[in-house]
């Protein structure tokens, strides 16, 4: 099938998301974490422990590893994502050796290491993953057990599934104090990739119950240009028709919404909570890639 122009693009721009977070991953792994000892998890922090007990390059070794594991996405996902994860793999463990040669050590201060190299690390797999890629290895992992689990953040899987990394690591060098210092940075890491996925702020989703909903309704979107559903209720003690308020805004906007509120109606219910994704006009795409 012949590509239009924005397919291209949207291929060139992935490819080019997948370089720089390999990029990014290469430094992370080896101007923080390797001059100070720490490892990470997963596949990489895999292949950090044989670099360590046999000198095996590490990004030979990461290549490895992956292959099973992608033998078995591949039956998965097909072509078209194991295509975007193999870059991701190759380009990771690319950079990661590339930069080995250069021996750069940013701090030697463990925990400055594991904060800034936990950041960028997770910033690397955040900037891939958002590109319909994996770099292989635990992400992969992740990503089919997401698509069992759906509601749990890609983040998450790989916190749990990187603590046995580290686990093992801590066992096998008796290097506690390192190992604590991993767990800092694999965290960190694994926030970073949940924002870098999801984004950095929720919006808030408000229920509001007055008497004088219309008033509010006119207000909100009025003043907040936001869109409010109205849903019909019922008064479980007084047995009477009640209209509810349903409306998403941005969090910034949360406390203008409490104004307004309590300049109609100070007596009115209000329920507001945290929501993490919304799609639709005035906020995000709909997307199924992540």
């Amino acid at each position: 099938m012949k590509k239009t122009r924005e397919q291209v693009l949207e291929i060139l721009y992935n490819i080019f998301k997948i370089t720089i977070g390999a990029v990014v991953y290469g430094i992370g792994i080896q101007w923080f974490y390797v001059p100070v000892s720490l490892v990470t998890g997963g596949v990489t922090g895999i292949a950090m422990i044989a670099n360590l007990l046999s000198g095996l390059p590490v990004g030979v070794g990461m290549l490895m590893l992956n292959i099973p594991i992608f033998i078995i996405a591949f039956r998965k996902y097909g072509f078209n994502f194991m295509l975007g994860s193999l870059l991701g793999m190759f380009l990771t463990s690319v950079a990661v050796d590339v930069f080995s040669i250069f021996p750069i050590s940013v701090t030697e201060e463990p925990l400055l290491a594991a904060i800034f190299g936990g950041l960028l690390t997770g910033l690397g797999i955040g900037l891939i993953y958002s590109a319909n890629a994996t770099s292989g290895g635990v992400d992969v992992i992740a990503k089919l057990f997401r698509d069992r689990y759906p509601y749990v953040n890609i983040g998450t899987f790989i916190l749990i599934l990187d603590a046995f990394v580290v686990a093992a690591y801590a066992l096998i060098f008796r290097r506690y104090d390192n190992a604590m210092y991993t767990v800092i940075a694999v965290f960190l890491g694994a926030k970073v990739i949940d924002t870098v996925l999801y984004g950095s702020s929720q919006s808030k989703l408000c229920h509001i119950i007055s008497e004088r909903s219309d008033e509010i309704k006119a207000a909100i979107v009025g003043k907040l240009h936001r869109g409010v559903t109205l849903l019909k209720g019922v008064g479980a003690y007084s047995g009477q028709d009640k209209q509810v308020l349903l409306c998403v805004v941005k969090r910034q906007q949360i406390v203008e919404i409490k104004k307004i509120i309590r300049s109609i109606d100070s007596g009115a219910f209000v329920i507001v909570t945290d929501t993490r994704d919304v799609f639709g006009q005035g906020f995000g795409n709909i997307s199924v890639d992540n």
